[in-house]
């Protein structure tokens, strides 16, 4: 794998490059679009999302079908996430269809029509999408739990939007939202492939050459000050849920790294956790523990989720606090601060691998920081990190007074 190849193009459009050996032979390319749920205004919610969903359904010279077709018909895949911050436009090709993938997103970012029939059928579609994550209340307390931590703020809208919102929404808000966040300035391309960069430079100028550049100038509303809640949901549910946690650490924050090594410490995917051995192996109480923590550009979030019987629900709510309390109170000793380091860099050691994955995250760290770091770099900042590093961010975190609770019963 190559070093990273980064150019911006006269109307601000970034791409970044990692050339991949001659013996794979599929590529990845991907839009990361500056713009996500918390950009909507109170009568958008869910929008950024709706628009996710009818990019596809059509442009100047593609009806829906060609869309969806123009990779299909050669194997490759073409799919899409919305986020708080970012949409994200993936594609998987065959190394020798590049320029058919890299002209079928720039016709769909800059060309869409958006049939209004389209829309009023698309509308359905994601109304079925809220409803399927209001029939999941392990997925619906995520959303519910991000109110709590940034109430009246667009970062607590329900990404997806409510039914009320998407009925209203009609071409022209499609198209006033399109129009002022996909610009070329609020794009950046990833490539991971086998391709010469020069070969892609042209490719890319070739269809996004004349995309409009936009207001360089993003601003977005900043989070209120944050206070406690905790709040209790009578749901009609076998288990019980329950969501506990914080603010966090923003993307720029030089903390981030330290209480991303002490989130996965404490509830990663590792079935070494220390909420998994403490409450679940220990106990048997859950099925479903962990912790999760999310950098944004000006803010972050931290929580735990656990499903549980509801006879066993307040243990394992003192458990974790126990567990919590732990953290903040005793100075991770040095073996367990190494470990917890090096099964951290296997984590994104592996993580890397996936090419796909590696595409994205090279788009949003040029996105975010202006550089990409490669593992290496990575690898030495988190074994940096101190046991005085790790109890500071859990005294600040993990402090009793600011965690919030949410729990379905």
């Amino acid at each position: 794998m190559s070093e990273f190849q980064i150019h911006t193009f006269p109307n601000g459009l970034q791409l970044v490059h990692q050339h991949i050996n001659h013996d794979t032979v599929v590529s990845h390319v991907g839009l990361i679009i500056n713009t996500g749920s918390r950009d909507e205004t109170p009568k958008e919610i869910g929008l950024a999302h709706f628009i996710e969903h009818v990019l596809f359904k059509g442009t100047k010279k593609r009806k829906a079908y060609h869309v969806l077709s123009r990779l299909e018909d050669v194997g490759a895949e073409l799919n899409a996430y919305t986020g708080k911050e970012e949409t994200v436009i993936t594609t998987s090709f065959l190394n020798e269809h590049y320029e058919r993938s890299i002209e079928l997103m720039a016709d769909i970012v800059i060309n869409s029509t958006f049939p209004q029939k389209e829309i009023e059928k698309e509308k359905e579609v994601v109304i079925d999408e809220i409803n399927s994550y209001r029939d999941t209340p392990s997925e619906q307390i995520f959303d519910d739990f991000d109110w709590l931590l940034f109430p009246n703020h667009p970062l607590g809208y329900n990404i997806l939007g409510t039914k009320a919102h998407v009925r209203k929404f009609a071409q022209k808000h499609v198209f006033q939202f399109v129009q002022k966040h996909y610009q070329a300035h609020n794009i950046t391309i990833s490539s991971v492939g086998n391709i010469n960069f020069t070969k892609l430079m042209f490719l890319v100028e070739k269809y996004f050459g004349d995309m409009a550049t936009g207001e360089s100038n993003k601003t977005r509303l900043a989070p209120e000050a944050y206070e406690a809640v905790d709040q209790q949901k009578n749901r009609r549910v076998y288990q019980a849920h329950c969501m506990i946690g914080n603010r966090a650490y923003s993307l720029i924050d030089e903390k981030r790294v330290a209480f991303s090594l002490l989130n996965n410490y404490l509830g990663g995917p590792g079935m070494n956790s220390r909420l998994n051995l403490g409450i679940r192996e220990k106990y048997g109480f859950t099925y479903n523990l962990e912790s999760n923590y999310t950098a944004l550009s000006d803010t972050g979030h931290f929580s735990i989720y656990l499903g549980t019987d509801q006879q066993y629900l307040q243990k394992t709510i003192e458990l974790v606090h126990k567990e919590l309390k732990q953290l903040r109170d005793v100075k991770i000793g040095p073996q367990q601060l190494k470990k917890a380091q090096l099964q951290l860099i296997g984590q994104i050691a592996i993580s890397e691998e996936s090419n796909a994955n590696r595409m994205i995250n090279n788009g949003k760290s040029l996105m975010s920081y202006g550089k990409i770091s490669d593992l290496k770099t990575v690898n030495a900042k988190i074994m940096t990190v101190t046991p005085e590093m790790i109890l500071e961010v859990a005294n600040e975190i993990f402090e009793p007074k600011q965690l919030s609770m949410l729990v379905y019963q």
